[in-house]
């Protein structure tokens, strides 16, 4: 595991005092969610917030739009057959090192009336602007950058990694039934998990619902953030669709009996870390998404629900295999990388299963061609 530089711990050391400020307001509590959030998101020093270089090989991890561009080249083709049904303005969540957006916006810029990427961290904005005016210098003017929801959407909503990024509640059902909301204190100015009886309504509703029947104590993640997200984007969509790419499972999955832990987990150098305390700032803080509830969520809310399959099915509908035997010979070094890319993205051991696609459409009347065959909406 590599080590943090001196410089970097200073910075994680910073987040580490405010956190503890916040906790020591709190009563010694507060909730892993708004520990998770503070982690991620506390000005200047979270880590989505602070100024290091997340995403990519040099970063923690690596997301499909980094692999190569064909994903979004892929993607670029069902968004094509939406675009001319709406006001042909694409709304990215969670844009990252705007990859994707430049990608998109250089394969089906005529299509695209605006842009607009949703993003909270002015360093990411920055980088964003920089790589897309270098990759799309001609389309770099549809692009608006936006730190708060429209009040109003009509068009394509797309979030490739944004739902696992959100806060995420830990619940814990004990032996006898009862449930514990997990927290976070301190023990001897160290961070630690800390449980509570759970009072919350909404959090022991959703933990009846989901959490399996066992004999043994069972630890998961409940996701009440990713609900509202979607409920809120569902009702100022007027018109248009909203995908979702991301890892994880339907309930059943998740919440499996075997699966007494929960998904929570750090990403620090391309390492897995299972201590949130470690790296704060510094790691990514991550869970799975639970895809049944996000479907509940948007059905909820009113839109139809288009789709629900994994990545891979998804990306060979849309015929990434084809796109990829454009890319040159078999023999050269440009096809043998791209193919390790697209090989990397539909097998099921590596993202091909694990991620899912979910789609929502609101007076959209179209053949999804991504989701033709392979659709497994029946398991939410």
């Amino acid at each position: 595991m590599p080590l943090p530089s001196p410089e970097a711990r200073q910075f994680s050391l910073k987040l580490q005092t405010l956190i503890a400020e916040k906790i020591g307001k709190h009563g010694n509590w507060i909730p892993f969610s708004r520990f998770m959030e503070l982690v991620l998101y506390a000005p200047q020093y979270g880590y989505y917030t602070g100024g290091s270089h997340k995403i990519g090989n040099t970063g923690d991890f690596i997301t499909a739009p980094t692999l190569t561009s064909l994903f979004a080249q892929t993607l670029a083709r069902q968004l094509q057959e939406l675009l001319s049904q709406t006001a042909g303005n694409i709304y990215e969540f969670g844009a990252g090192t705007g990859q994707l957006a430049a990608d998109l916006l250089g394969s089906i810029s005529d299509g695209i009336s605006r842009y607009y990427i949703i993003e909270i961290s002015p360093e990411l904005a920055a980088r964003q602007k920089n790589l897309i005016q270098a990759r799309a210098p001609e389309a770099s003017q549809k692009v608006v950058h936006l730190t708060a929801l429209p009040e109003a959407f009509d068009g394509i909503i797309i979030g490739n990694e944004v739902l696992d990024a959100m806060p995420v509640e830990i619940v814990r059902k004990n032996e006898g039934g009862s449930f514990e909301h997990v927290g976070v204190c301190l023990d001897n100015d160290r961070f630690t998990y800390s449980a509570r009886p759970l009072h919350d309504l909404q959090l022991s509703a959703l933990a009846s619902l989901y959490f399996p029947q066992t004999d043994y104590p069972y630890t998961s993640e409940l996701h009440p953030q990713q609900y509202a997200f979607i409920r809120t984007l569902a009702s100022r969509l007027e018109h248009g669709c909203m995908i979702f790419i991301d890892y994880g499972f339907d309930a059943a999955q998740y919440y499996h009996p075997q699966r007494n832990q929960g998904t929570l987990i750090g990403h620090y150098r391309h390492h897995i870390i299972h201590n949130p305390f470690d790296f704060i700032g510094l790691a990514d803080l991550t869970a799975h998404v639970n895809f049944t509830d996000i479907a509940q969520a948007g059905t909820d809310a009113g839109l139809d629900l288009i789709g629900y399959l994994p990545q891979s099915h998804f990306l060979l509908n849309l015929g990434i295999t084809e796109l990829l035997a454009q890319t040159g010979k078999t023999d050269s070094a440009a096809y043998i990388c791209e193919a390790a890319a697209v090989q990397k993205l539909i097998d099921q051991h590596e993202m091909g299963e694990l991620f899912k696609v979910i789609a929502f459409g609101k007076n959209i009347g179209i053949d999804w061609a991504g989701f033709r065959f392979g659709d497994i909406c029946h398991k939410l």
